[in-house]
C-alpha cells in the first residue's frame, strides 16, 4: 500500500501493481493489477495511443453511459500526462442516461430485469414494420437529452403522431407521395421557390434555412436531441402548410413554387433522418 499521495502524474509500482495519481482526482487509476492483469484503464490508454499515433485522430468521442464519467476523467488525464493525448487532440466523453421500464425503474442486470437491444427491437416490431420499429427505438434514444433517463414505452414510440421517429418518417413519405402525384400529372418542379406569400409558406422556408446551423451546433455540442427537435419542428410546420396551402390544386406559378418548397423540405428531412441513422421511407 502507498502511505502518502504522490505528486500528480506519478506512477507507483506496488507489489507488481502500476498505479497513477492525478491532481484534482480523488482516486488513483490502476493501470496494471498486482497479478499482472490489465483492466479497462490500460485498454483505453492503449486505444488512445494507437488512435492518435497510427490513425491520426484529432477528436476522440466516447459515447458511454454516465456512470463511467469518472473513469474517463482519469483516462484522459493520464493520457495527457503520458503524452498519448497531445493538447491539440480533443477527447470527450458523451455520457447518456438510462432506459427505464414502465414503472420508472432502471433495467438492472443484478435484478434480472436487463433488456437487450434485440429484445427492445422485437418488442417494437410487434407493433410496427422493422424500418419503423428501428426508427422508433433510435429516435426515442436520440431525442432525449443525453444525460436524461427515459421510459421505454413502445406504444408511444411507434406512433405516427407526436414527437416520434415514425412521425418524421410519415412526413417524408407524405412528401414523396405528393411529388409522385405531381410527376404522374406531368408537372415539372422548378429549381427555385418563387412565391412565398402565405405565412405558413414563409415559416416553413425560414425553418429550412436553419438546417445547416443546427447540424453545426450538433457537431460542436454532441447533442443529437437538438437535431431531433429541429426535425420535429420542421415536420409540424409542414403539417400546417399542408392544411392551409393547397399544392397541386393551386395556380401554375404558385403550384410550382410550392412543389419546389416541398421537394426541398423532403431533402432536408431525408438528410436529417440519415444523420440520425433512420431510414427516410418513400412509402408508409
Amino acid at each position: 500500500m502507498v502511505a502518502e499521495l504522490p505528486a500528480s502524474g506519478t506512477a507507483v509500482v506496488d507489489d507488481g501493481a502500476l498505479v497513477v495519481f492525478v491532481e484534482g482526482l480523488n482516486s488513483p487509476m490502476i493501470v496494471r493489477k498486482r497479478d499482472g492483469g490489465f483492466g479497462y484503464a490500460a485498454t483505453d490508454l492503449a486505444a488512445i495511443r494507437r488512435r492518435v499515433r497510427e490513425f491520426g485522430a484529432d477528436r476522440l468521442i466516447y459515447v458511454v453511459g454516465s456512470p463511467q464519467s469518472f473513469h474517463f476523467d482519469l483516462v484522459f488525464a493520464v493520457a495527457r500526462k503520458s503524452g498519448f493525448l497531445p493538447p491539440e487532440v480533443a477527447a470527450e466523453h458523451v455520457a447518456f442516461g438510462q432506459v427505464l421500464g414502465a414503472d420508472g425503474r432502471k433495467f438492472s442486470t443484478r435484478e434480472g430485469t436487463a433488456v437487450t437491444l434485440t429484445a427492445l427491437l422485437d418488442a417494437a416490431q410487434e407493433q410496427a414494420a422493422p424500418p419503423i420499429a428501428l426508427a422508433a427505438i433510435k429516435y426515442a434514444d436520440l431525442s432525449t437529452g443525453l444525460n436524461k433517463d427515459y421510459v421505454f414505452d413502445v406504444d408511444r414510440m411507434v406512433r405516427t403522431a407526436g414527437n416520434t421517429g415514425p412521425y418524421l418518417q410519415y412526413a417524408h413519405a407524405r412528401l414523396a407521395q405528393l411529388l409522385r402525384r405531381a410527376a404522374a400529372e406531368g408537372l415539372v418542379v422548378p429549381d427555385k421557390i418563387a412565391v412565398l406569400d402565405e405565412p405558413t409558406e414563409q415559416t416553413l422556408a425560414l425553418l429550412l434555412t436553419r438546417f445547416g446551423d443546427v447540424v453545426t451546433e450538433v457537431a460542436d455540442t454532441l447533442q443529437p436531441h437538438r437535431l431531433c427537435g429541429y426535425l420535429y419542428e420542421l415536420a409540424g410546420a409542414l403539417s400546417v402548410f399542408y392544411e392551409q396551402c393547397p399544392v397541386l390544386k393551386s395556380d401554375s406559378e404558385i403550384r410550382g413554387s410550392r412543389l419546389a418548397l416541398c421537394r426541398l423540405t423532403k431533402r432536408v428531412l431525408a438528410s436529417g433522418l440519415d444523420m440520425l441513422g433512420i431510414e427516410a421511407l418513400e412509402r408508409m
